[in-house]
C-alpha cells in the first residue's frame, strides 16, 4: 500500500525549511568569526589568549573557593563568638552577684562584654525592660574598615542569630542578656583579605603574562626569519642563509631550509649554465648558418645576377622577336634574383647582425632604433645611452639587440603611441653589476597581467638563460615601461647572503 504525504506535512515542512535556514547561515556566521578571532591571531596570541583563559577560569575557581572557605569560617566564628559570650555572662554573674546590687550589676554587665566580637549585647532587667548601658561600657576601639560589597556580604552572611541568656544569682532571675550575632565587620575583614590576594594575583598574572610574552617573543622569532627566509626564496634569492638556533625543533627546520636554499641554488647555477651553453650553441649555430648564407648563398646569387646581366646584353643582338623574349625572362631572372638577395639579407641580419662584434653596443641599438624611426616618422624614439662598455660579449650584446627590437616592435604593433623613451646604462645591484634596459612608451598602456605573446615569450627565456629579468608594468600618466636587467659576470661576486633568524 502506498501511502501519500498529506497537504498538512507539506505546510509544515514548508515553513521548517525557512528556520533551518537561518539556523545553518547563524552557524556558518558564528563558524567565520570564530575563525578570524582564533584561527587569524598569530601563535603567540594564541598562546597568550590560552594563558590567560586559564588564569581567568582558575581565578573564577579560587574566588568560589574562596567565598565557600568564608561562608564556613564567618559561621564558626560567629557560633564561638556566641558560645563565648554565654560562657562571660554566666562567670560574670558568678563573679559580681556577690559584691554588687542588681541593678548596678546589670548596668555593668555590658561593659565586661564588650571585647567579645562580632555581637550586640543588650541587658534586660527581671521585668524585661532594657536597662541604659553606661558610657563606659560602649565597645572596645576597633580597627576602622570599609563595608564589603552588599553582593559579596550576601554571598557570605550567615543568618542573624539572636540569644536570651538569663541572669540568676542565687537560683532567682534578675534578667537577661540578648546577645545578637553582628557578622558585618567579619565580612569587612574577610572581603578586604580577598581584594589583597586578588590584587596580589592580579600582579603575579600581568607579570607571568609579559614574561611569557617575552619568552615566546624569543622562541618565536626565528619562525619569523624562516618567513622571510621562504619570501626570499619566492624571490628566487637562493643564496639566503638562516642562522641555526638553539632550540632544537627549530634548529631543525632551519637547517632543512638552509639544505633547500643550498640545493635551489645550485639548481639555478646548474640550470644558468645548461641555458647559457644552449644560448651559446643556437648563436654559434646562427653565425655558422649566416657564414653560410653570406659565403655560399650570396656569391651564387651575384653569380646569377651577372649571367642574367650578361643574358640581357647579349640580347641586343639577336633578333627582334628572340630578344623581346630574352628580355623578360631576364627582367624576371634580375626580379627574382634581388628579392632572393633581399631575402638573405633579411636572414643575415635576423640570425645575426652582420655588425655584432665588429661596432659598439651603443652603436648597434642606436642603428636599430634609426632604423624603426625611418619605417616609423609619426612616433618620437628617444634613445639615451649612459656608462657602457664598448661590448659585453656575444650573448649579452645580441640579447640586448633582439630585446630592444622586440620592444620597438611591440611600441609600433599595439602601444599607439607617439613617443617611445630607451635607456640603457649599467647598474649596482647588492653590489653586483647589472646591465640595465628601460622602454618606456605613452600609448594606451597594458593590462596586468597581461598574456605575452611569442617575441616577448623567446625574450624571456634568452634572459633568463644569462640569469637576467623583465618586468612590463602600467606607467605613471598612461603608457608602458618595460624593464630589463642582466647580471654582469663578476668573479669576485660570489659571496653568498646570510640572514639572522631575528630579522
Amino acid at each position: 500500500m502506498t501511502v501519500q504525504p498529506s497537504a498538512g506535512s507539506d505546510a509544515v515542512g514548508a515553513r521548517a525549511a525557512p528556520a533551518v535556514g537561518r539556523l545553518l547561515a547563524r552557524a556558518a556566521a558564528a563558524a567565520r568569526l570564530r575563525d578570524r578571532a582564533w584561527h587569524g591571531r598569530s601563535v603567540r596570541a594564541q598562546l597568550l589568549v590560552t594563558f590567560v583563559s586559564i588564569g581567568l577560569v582558575a581565578a573564577l575557581t579560587a574566588g568560589s573557593v574562596t567565598i565557600l572557605q568564608a561562608r564556613k569560617s564567618t559561621r564558626l566564628e560567629i557560633a564561638a563568638s556566641l558560645r563565648m559570650a554565654e560562657i562571660l555572662v554566666g562567670e560574670t554573674a558568678d563573679l559580681l552577684q556577690q559584691q554588687l546590687p542588681a541593678e548596678q550589676f546589670l548596668r555593668n554587665l555590658p561593659s565586661q562584654l564588650r571585647f567579645v566580637r562580632h555581637l550586640r549585647v543588650a541587658v534586660r532587667d527581671a521585668s524585661g525592660a532594657l536597662v541604659p548601658i553606661r558610657p563606659d561600657a560602649v565597645d572596645a576601639p576597633r580597627e576602622e574598615r570599609s563595608p564589603a560589597p552588599a553582593w559579596f556580604a550576601a554571598l557570605i552572611a550567615p543568618p542573624i542569630v539572636t540569644r536570651e541568656v538569663p541572669v540568676l544569682v542565687k537560683g532567682e532571675r534578675m534578667g537577661s542578656v540578648l546577645i545578637t550575632s553582628e557578622p558585618s565587620d567579619e565580612i569587612a575583614e574577610v572581603w578586604e583579605n580577598t581584594v589583597d590576594f586578588a590584587l596580589v594575583c592580579l600582579l603575579v598574572g600581568l607579570a607571568a603574562i609579559g614574561a611569557l610574552h617575552l619568552l615566546l617573543g624569543r622562541v618565536l622569532d626565528p619562525l619569523t626569519g624562516v618567513s622571510a627566509g621562504l619570501a626570499d626564496l619566492e624571490r628566487r634569492n637562493y643564496r639566503v642563509r638562516l642562522v641555526r638556533p638553539r632550540a632544537l625543533e627549530l634548529a631543525a627546520i632551519t637547517d632543512r631550509f638552509n639544505a633547500l636554499a643550498q640545493a635551489l641554488d645550485a639548481l639555478r647555477t646548474e640550470n644558468e649554465r645548461l641555458n647559457h651553453r644552449l644560448i651559446t650553441a643556437q648563436d654559434d649555430e646562427r653565425r655558422r648558418t649566416a657564414l653560410d648564407l653570406h659565403d655560399e648563398v650570396g656569391p651564387s646569387l651575384f653569380g646569377l645576377k651577372a649571367n642574367a646581366a650578361s643574358i640581357a646584353n647579349a640580347a641586343g643582338a639577336a633578333s627582334e622577336p628572340l630578344l623581346t623574349s630574352l628580355r623578360e625572362r631576364a627582367r624576371e631572372m634580375l626580379a627574382i634574383i634581388e628579392h632572393l638577395q633581399a631575402v638573405n639579407r633579411s636572414m643575415l641580419n635576423r640570425l645575426r647582425p652582420m655588425a655584432l662584434g665588429h661596432v659598439p653596443l651603443v652603436d648597434l641599438v642606436s642603428e636599430a632604433v634609426r632604423e624603426r624611426a625611418r619605417q616609423q616618422p609619426d612616433i618620437a624614439f628617444d634613445f639615451s645611452p649612459g656608462t657602457l662598455k664598448p661590448s659585453y660579449g656575444d650573448s649579452i650584446d645580441l640579447t640586448v639587440y633582439r630585446c630592444v627590437q622586440e620592444g620597438l616592435t611591440n611600441v609600433i604593433r599595439h602601444a599607439r603611441a607617439t613617443r617611445a623613451e630607451i635607456e640603457l646604462a649599467e647598474g649596482q645591484d647588492r653590489d653586483a653589476a647589472r646591465l640595465e634596459l628601460v622602454l618606456r612608451d605613452d600609448g594606451r598602456g597594458i593590462v596586468v597581467p597581461a598574456r605575452p605573446g611569442r617575441g616577448l615569450v623567446g625574450m624571456q627565456e634568452r634572459l633568463q638563460a644569462l640569469g637576467g629579468t623583465c618586468a612590463i608594468e602600467p606607467r605613471v600618466g598612461g603608457g608602458t615601461v618595460l624593464r630589463i636587467s642582466i647580471p654582469l659576470p663578476a668573479p669576485l661576486h660570489a659571496a653568498g647572503e646570510t640572514r639572522t633568524l631575528a630579522e
